[in-house]
């Protein structure tokens, strides 16, 4: 066959192979590297002989070079800045501290569990420092744990990255060219990453200036702009410094991202479609030239080596960094339990096992078969228990407590004050002065909640719900949406009318045909009781009939829902479950005159069980036993 057809096919096969990875792993809900490894061994030597990495010749280390630094871009402009702002302590030990508690205790397993030379355990441990922002991003995708657990593993995945990387080659070169002053490997380690991180910072300075005055520019053009950009800065890294490069991207991405750039989210998709197919041609290429009998080589050592790196070296690392941090202990095990290995430490591992043979010095393929069995059991035992473990721990997106509610209305008020009783945290924002509410200790912020700045200080990114009850329901959505984009909180909840077209993140508050101003105005007037009911499994059809008619009749609103210790506002679809607490508006259209005279002067609306919810009719609890 023609050198050139079986090249190409090479090319073809692994794009192929890599997007079908992506596919399957889309629809079974698990991290793309699963099966973008699975498929690369099967094609590769060790299964079907199909794809050979090798007949790429150096074409596979500038492959491997330019496609990481896409990566790492893509990285570093996912990265929201004001969330990390909240973990910075955390975050900044992760990448110092952490990285040298890692690198010895990795090295220690090495040695004495793989029985590897202290060199080589060195370079086996410096490889396995770094954790995969693109396996972290995947698997969060699919696990939604609370914010404050995500921004600080996708923080320390892009972060360490370039440092792992980096740190990886000076220890390669001390191990070939004999260096031992540590002095000057630490200040070796520095340069290469301050020169990156300048380039990348000034780069991408320059190019967020020229984005923005370029108005003659297309879209489409801007993208590719920035993808030249990109890899202009990487090349011009590497020339000064090598690997600087990858601090140089990271850098980029984060400076770029501070720009706020009209054409954000054109960027964002292109460069998440740039780094899915990066991703996927790597991760086959890599574990098509895999060796599978390398792995089982290494025996019962190399597999103790990475469970001491999973089960010990990590959780002292996690616990070391965050001692004196807000993170709970929940949040600790979780963070300890969720590091895996991901496409730098086997690209560079790759590169590593090549340099290292062309050198003479035996453990190079040994240092790349326990890299990749790192990544392997990493990924794969993390991926499939993350979910269950965040469950157990109860530390699930879903589980975060707390609310932020715009607009002051007498419902909204009356939330709000629910929320505060529960314990949870809870914010107000409005533009309107007047409507500061008298209790001294509920949070309100006299502004708008489109600025971004307000929705912080309200503590948006720690908090479960965000509630926008204003009298207008477009205005509601557009505040809804800029919630979603800018901190992604678990549940966003809105009132809007029904023929809106609402994106499908956004939930409708209450019931369908839900009026804020006719209810504003049954509390006005003092004309509601406040009830609470709980669910119970004897007449719970019944119990849901009746409550359902009477929310269709306008005469009950369900307002909030307490289910596993935990307030959730009612939504216009919610399905309601046996032990759900609900706490309800009861129109009660008594005038006022006579509530006085009953004795019933009470400003303040109290928590009661209601009788006329409580008492179900007999020929309700007839019809239930039919059902």
């Amino acid at each position: 066959m023609d050198a050139t057809l079986e090249l190409t096919l090479q090319i073809v096969v692994t794009v192929m192979a890599g997007i079908g990875a992506q596919v399957v792993a889309e629809w079974l809900k698990i991290p793309a590297i699963v099966f973008l490894l699975l498929f690369g061994v099967i094609l590769g030597a060790s299964g079907l002989n199909w794809l050979h990495p090798d007949q790429l010749g150096t074409g596979l280390e500038v492959l491997i070079a330019l496609l990481v630094a896409v990566i790492l871009f893509e990285g570093g402009f996912n990265l929201q800045l004001r969330e990390l702002d909240r973990v910075s302590g955390s975050l900044r030990n992760l990448v110092t501290i952490g990285v040298l508690i890692s690198i010895l205790g990795g090295a220690i397993a090495a040695h004495t569990l793989s029985e590897f030379p202290w060199s080589i355990a060195f370079v086996y441990a410096a490889l396995v420092v770094v954790t995969g922002p693109v396996v972290i991003n995947s698997l969060l995708r699919y696990v939604r744990v609370d914010r404050q657990v995500a921004t600080l593993l996708e923080g320390e995945g892009v972060l360490i990255d370039p440092i792992g990387a980096i740190l990886a080659v000076v220890v390669l070169n001390v191990v070939l060219n004999g260096q031992s002053d540590l002095i000057g490997v630490a200040i070796d380690l520095i340069v290469r990453l301050g020169i990156g991180a300048g380039i990348g910072a000034i780069g991408a300075g320059l190019m967020g200036a020229l984005l923005r005055r370029a108005t003659f520019l297309s879209d489409d053009l801007k993208t590719l702009v920035v993808l030249a950009g990109l890899w202009g800065l990487f090349g011009l890294a590497q020339t000064i410094r090598g690997e600087a490069g990858l601090m140089a991207t990271v850098v980029a991405g984060i400076v770029l991202r501070a720009f706020a750039l009209p054409e954000e989210r054109l960027l964002k998709r292109f460069k998440g479609q740039l780094t899915t197919l990066a991703v996927s041609v790597l991760f086959i290429l890599l574990s098509a030239d895999l060796s599978i009998p390398g792995i089982f080589a290494l025996g019962w050592g190399g597999l103790l080596t990475v469970f001491v790196l999973m089960f010990v070296v990590r959780p002292l690392n996690v616990f070391a960094c965050t001692w004196n941090s807000d993170l709970n202990w929940r949040q600790k095990i979780f963070l300890s339990w969720v590091a895996p290995r991901g496409i730098i430490a086997a690209s560079v591992a790759s590169i590593f096992a090549i340099l290292l043979t062309q050198r003479g010095i035996n453990g190079g393929d040994s240092i790349k078969a326990l890299v990749f069995l790192t990544i392997i059991l990493t990924v794969v035992l993390q991926s499939v228990s993350a979910q269950t473990i965040a469950n157990l721990l109860k530390i699930t997106a879903e589980d975060t407590t707390g609310a932020v509610i715009v607009g002051c209305s007498p419902l909204s008020l009356l939330i709000a004050r629910l929320f505060r009783d529960q314990g949870e945290s809870v914010a107000l924002i409005d533009t309107d002065p007047d409507s500061y509410p008298t209790d001294a200790d509920l949070r309100v912020f006299i502004s708008s909640a489109l600025d971004t700045d307000v929705l912080e200080e309200a503590g948006l990114a720690s908090v479960g719900t965000f509630l926008a009850m204003t009298n207008n329901g477009e205005v509601n959505l557009v505040l809804a949406q800029r919630a979603i984009e800018e901190f992604a909180p678990p549940r966003v909840v809105s009132v809007f009318p029904a023929d809106s077209a609402a994106s499908v993140k956004i939930q409708p508050a209450f019931t369908p045909q839900f009026n804020l101003k006719t209810w504003n105005q049954f509390l006005s007037d003092s004309a509601v009781k406040l009830g609470e009911t709980e669910f119970k499994s004897e007449n719970f059809e019944a119990q849901q009939a009746r409550l359902r008619a009477m929310a269709e009749a306008e005469t009950l609103l369900p307002v909030l829902l307490e289910r596993d210790q935990s307030l959730q506002v009612c939504l216009a679809d919610l399905t309601w479950q046996v032990g759900d607490r609900l706490i309800y508006l009861l129109h009660d259209p008594k005038p006022k005159l006579l509530k006085i005279l009953g004795g019933s002067n009470q400003t303040r609306l109290t928590l009661e069980k209601l009788p006329e919810i409580e008492e179900i009719p007999e020929e309700l609890e007839v019809k239930s036993d039919w059902v």
